[in-house]
């Protein structure tokens, strides 16, 4: 199947190309970045050294012209844009029959009112919210093969659904808030320069107190209330969630580790059981490592995923691989690989 990237100069974007130029049934058939960007007609490689000779891609402005070749070129296309962007686009797309896999925050949430509330615009799709299936793929799979529009799942939220979901369906979470404590590399603030992610300022700084964007999108796909609250890490890639439950009065350590056994077979999770995960086991892997440890109705739950690969990348390939009836882990880590994860 033929992929076209909308957005392929960002880190997501660019990481997302070179699992597509790797990937054994997808051939990546158009890069494409805004008209008015500053990397236009320039190669992905130029940019991204790491990948000279996968993507001497040239970053094709969207122009009219563009939309002709996409419409008569592409199966899949693949949004690596801002939030806005998407939504404008994704109809666009849409309407040619193309499948559209989008890796903002545009079509996430389901109301336009939350989307004024976290995302501060007004949301001119809402018709398409309830249409698109949110790509968190362990965990909505069947959506996600039928969905022509695919909401991938954000970064934060994909540690923490997974981390979460085991045990919200066996029924083990007591009413109280889960206090989900989580910090990420700075790719996570995209490749934007500002001040704020500048080499020399960059430290660990909370930010998003009570109104950061992934809260009411892990509300929403776990049915639970969350106080959630993001850092910025001073290192690149990857994310690590330190996550307080209160369990209903009880429930055993033998419960909470059958509860994790739903995630036992998937092969992109990695259950650690009482061993600490590290940004360290996950920078640059596909995988969500998770762990957890218990004292009475005290449960310390903490995951970890590379925020560009499982947290954006990584997991829109494997939402395209369960679109195309492919395994989830096609193109995403070497089958042979010893470290399988469980």
């Amino acid at each position: 199947m033929k992929v076209v990237i909308i957005g392929a100069s960002g880190y997501s974007g660019a990481e997302f190309a070179s699992l597509v130029a790797k990937h054994p049934q997808l051939t990546l058939s158009g890069c494409y970045v805004s008209e008015q960007s500053l990397d236009k007609n320039k190669l992905l490689s130029d940019l991204y050294p790491e990948h000279l000779g996968l993507l001497d891609s040239p970053l094709l402005p969207l122009g009219e012209s563009a939309y002709n070749d996409i419409e008569n070129s592409a199966d899949f296309v693949c949004l690596c844009t801002d939030h806005k962007v998407s939504v404008d686009l994704a109809p666009r797309f849409l309407a040619m029959g193309k499948k559209v896999f989008d890796l903002s925050g545009g079509y996430r949430l389901s109301s336009n009112e939350d989307y004024k509330t976290y995302y501060g615009f007004e949301h001119q799709h809402t018709e398409l919210l309830a249409d698109a299936a949110y790509g968190l793929a362990e965990w909505n799979s069947d959506a996600i093969a039928k969905a022509k529009l695919i909401a991938v799942a954000g970064c934060y939220p994909t540690a923490a659904l997974n981390a979460l979901k085991p045990l919200q369906q066996a029924g083990f979470l007591a009413e109280q808030p889960i206090i989900i404590n989580a910090v990420s590399g700075v790719t996570g603030a995209g490749r934007k320069a500002s001040v704020g992610t500048h080499f020399c300022e960059v430290s660990l700084t909370p930010y998003g107190l009570f109104n950061h964007r992934h809260s009411p999108e892990i509300e929403l796909h776990l049915g639970h209330k969350v106080l959630f609250t993001p850092h910025l890490g001073n290192f690149p890639r990857g994310i690590l969630e330190t996550i307080y439950v209160q369990l209903k009065a009880g429930v055993t350590t033998e419960q909470v580790t059958q509860a994790y056994q739903v995630l036992a077979d998937e092969p992109l999770i990695r259950l650690l059981g009482n061993k600490v995960p590290s940004i360290k086991g996950v920078a640059k892997q596909p995988f969500v490592d998770i762990a957890w440890q218990q004292q009475g109705t005290q449960l310390i739950v903490m995951a970890a995923i590379d925020n560009l690969l499982k947290g954006a990348a990584g997991q829109a390939v494997q939402c395209i691989n369960l679109a195309m009836g492919l395994p989830h882990s096609t193109g995403l880590k070497d089958v042979s690989n010893a470290n399988m994860g469980h």
